[in-house]
C-alpha cells in the first residue's frame, strides 16, 4: 500500500501543480473537493426544488411535464433541469476525486477510519438519488433503468422474483411511481443530509463552502454547459417495445451495462466486492498508531484554545479536577488524536524563554515529539549555524518538501509532525539565538496533510488568532513559502533567494 501511496500521490501532486499555475493555491478545486461537492448539491437541491413545483407525479404526467419545463419554459426550467442533470454528474465526479485522494495521501486510516468508513455509503446513496432522479422522467431510458433494476432485485433469493413482470407486462401503476417519487424526492435526500452529517462529525472547522471565487466560477461553467448543451429526455416510455438506441448516463448508470452483459448475479458480486473492499481499506493493513497528546495540568491556565484548533475534536473542556480557580481543564480523547502537535503551538505554556532547572512542560505535550525536545532541536541546529550571514532558519513538515537535504552551515532545519506544531514564540526565540532569516514552509496552501495547519500558521503570525506573534518581533524577517514534496525545487530557490538577501 505504502507504493501505491506513492504512485498516486506523486501524479495527484503534479495534476495539481498543473492547477496551481491556473486557478492559483487559494481557488485550486483539487484542494476543495470536499466543499465543491457540498457546493454541487446545493445546487441539485434548488434546481430540484424548482423542478418539483412543475413536475406532475403521476406515470402519464410524469414525461410531459418534464417535456413542457424542458422546452416550453426553456429559458427557466430548461436550464434549472440542464444545472440539476449536471450538478449531479459533477457531484459524483468530486466525489470520487476527493475519495481517491484521501487514499492516495493516506488520510483514510488510523483515527481518520470513520470518515472514510462513512463516506463508502454516502457515494452509493449518491448514485441512488441519480438513478431514481432518472426514473422519474419515465422516458424510454427510464423504462431501460427500470427493466435492468428489476431485473436486479428479483436476482436477489429471498424475494419473490416477479418485479420486472410487472414491467414486460406493462402492469406499472401511479402508486408505483409514486413510491419511485418518495424514495427520491424525500427518503433518500434525508438518508443523504444524516450520512454527511455523520461523515464530517468527528471533523471540527468544516468548509461546507469552496471560496467564492470557485464557487463563482463553477456555477458559470455548469450555467454555460446549461446553455450549449442541454439536457434532453428520450423518448417516452413503451413498454411494448424494448428501446434500441440510449445516451448512457457513465457517472450514474455504469451497473446497467454489466448486468446486460454479464447478469445480474455478476452485477451484485461486483457491486458488494467493491463496496467491502472499499470499507475494509483503512485495515489493509491497519496504521500504526502514534502516541496520543497529553495534558498537563499543573501546567495549564484553562485557556481551551487548544479545544478551538484541534482539527478533528479530539479535545474537549470539562469541568477542573485539580482545585485550580481556572473552571475548566482540557481532556483527550486518544481515539481521535491524529498525534499533530497543532495543540503544543495552541498552548500559552509553550514558550521557549520559559526557565527549568530541569525540562521545558507544556499543558499540553507529545511523548515522542515534546516541546523540549522541540526547543533542544532548535539549538542544537541554530548552534551549527557557522557559516556567513543570512543565516536561515527553515521551519516545516514532515508531510512536505524534504528538508534534511537543504541543511548546512547557513541553513538550519527543524522538521515537525505539522507546521502548526510551533508555538509563535518559537519564531522570536529562534531570531533572538543565532537565526537572521526564517523561512517557513509545510504542506502547500489549502492542503495541509492535517487540514488546518497552515491556516493556524497564518492566523498566529498575522496576529489574528492567539496565542500570537510578539510585537516586538521583527516580521519583515519571518517568510512563508509552502511547498510539497514535488516543490523541493521552488523550496530551494526561495531559500537562495534569502541567503542572497533579496527575500
Amino acid at each position: 500500500m505504502s507504493a501505491l501511496h506513492r504512485l498516486g500521490h506523486g501524479v495527484i501532486q503534479a495534476i495539481e501543480q498543473k492547477f496551481n499555475h491556473a486557478f492559483g493555491n487559494s481557488w485550486n478545486p483539487w484542494y476543495h473537493l470536499g466543499s465543491l461537492s457540498f457546493f454541487l448539491f446545493w445546487i441539485v437541491l434548488v434546481s430540484g426544488l424548482y423542478l418539483l413545483i412543475f413536475f406532475e407525479t403521476s406515470l402519464s404526467g410524469a414525461y410531459p411535464s418534464v417535456e413542457s419545463m424542458t422546452h416550453d419554459q426553456w429559458w427557466l426550467g430548461g436550464i434549472m433541469r440542464s444545472l440539476h442533470r449536471y450538478a449531479s454528474d459533477g457531484a459524483v465526479i468530486t466525489v470520487v476525486l476527493h475519495a481517491a485522494r484521501e487514499l492516495f495521501r493516506d488520510r483514510y486510516r488510523g483515527v481518520r477510519w470513520f470518515s472514510w468508513f462513512t463516506g463508502v455509503p454516502t457515494l452509493w446513496l449518491v448514485v441512488l438519488l441519480g438513478i431514481s432522479g432518472y426514473w422519474l422522467v419515465w422516458d424510454a431510458m427510464a423504462q431501460y433503468i427500470a427493466v435492468t433494476t428489476a431485473e436486479l432485485i428479483d436476482w436477489i433469493p429471498i424475494l419473490p422474483g416477479s418485479m420486472v413482470f410487472n414491467f414486460i407486462e406493462g402492469h406499472v401503476s401511479d402508486r408505483f411511481f409514486t413510491l419511485m417519487s418518495f424514495l427520491h424526492l424525500l427518503a433518500f435526500p434525508i438518508a443523504m443530509v444524516f450520512l454527511l452529517w455523520t461523515h464530517v462529525s468527528r471533523i471540527s472547522k468544516v468548509d461546507f463552502m469552496p471560496p467564492r471565487g470557485l464557487a463563482v466560477g463553477t456555477g458559470l461553467a455548469l450555467l454555460l454547459l446549461s446553455l450549449i448543451k442541454p439536457a434532453l429526455s428520450h423518448g417516452p416510455a413503451n413498454l411494448s417495445q424494448v428501446p434500441d438506441l440510449l445516451r448512457l448516463d457513465w457517472f450514474y448508470l455504469n451497473i446497467y451495462p454489466v448486468v446486460d452483459r454479464l447478469g445480474a448475479g455478476a452485477a451484485w458480486s461486483l457491486g458488494i466486492g467493491i463496496t467491502v473492499l472499499l470499507l475494509l481499506l483503512p485495515w489493509l493493513p491497519p496504521q500504526r498508531p502514534k502516541p496520543p497528546a497529553f495534558v498537563s495540568l499543573d501546567q495549564c491556565n484553562g485557556c481551551s484554545q487548544c479545544a478551538k484548533d484541534c482539527p478533528f475534536g479530539a479535545i474537549s473542556m470539562r469541568p477542573r479536577t485539580d482545585g485550580r480557580d481556572t473552571p475548566f481543564e482540557p481532556s483527550i480523547k486518544n481515539s481521535l488524536c491524529t498525534s499533530c502537535g497543532i495543540c503544543i503551538g495552541s498552548c500559552v505554556s509553550s514558550n521557549p524563554y520559559r526557565l527549568s532547572k530541569t525540562v521545558l512542560r507544556s499543558g499540553m505535550d507529545m511523548p515522542h515529539a515534546s516541546i523540549d525536545q522541540l526547543r533542544s532541536d532548535l539549538l542544537v541546529g541554530l548552534a551549527q549555524l557557522t557559516g556567513p550571514a543570512p543565516r536561515v532558519l527553515v521551519i516545516g513538515c514532515q508531510h512536505g518538501a524534504d528538508l534534511k537535504a537543504l541543511q548546512d552551515s547557513r541553513t538550519a532545519v527543524l522538521s515537525l509532525p505539522c507546521s502548526g506544531m510551533f508555538p509563535p514564540s518559537l519564531l522570536d526565540f529562534a531570531l533572538k539565538r543565532g537565526a537572521d532569516t526564517l523561512l517557513i514552509t509545510g504542506c502547500r496552501d489549502g492542503d495541509c496533510y492535517y487540514r488546518i495547519g497552515n491556516w493556524l500558521v497564518d492566523e498566529r503570525v498575522e496576529g489574528h488568532r492567539e496565542p500570537h506573534l510578539l510585537k516586538r518581533t521583527d516580521r519583515q524577517r519571518i517568510h512563508i513559502h509552502r511547498a510539497a514534496a514535488a516543490d523541493h525545487l521552488s523550496l530551494r530557490q526561495k531559500l537562495a533567494s534569502l541567503q542572497q538577501g533579496e527575500g
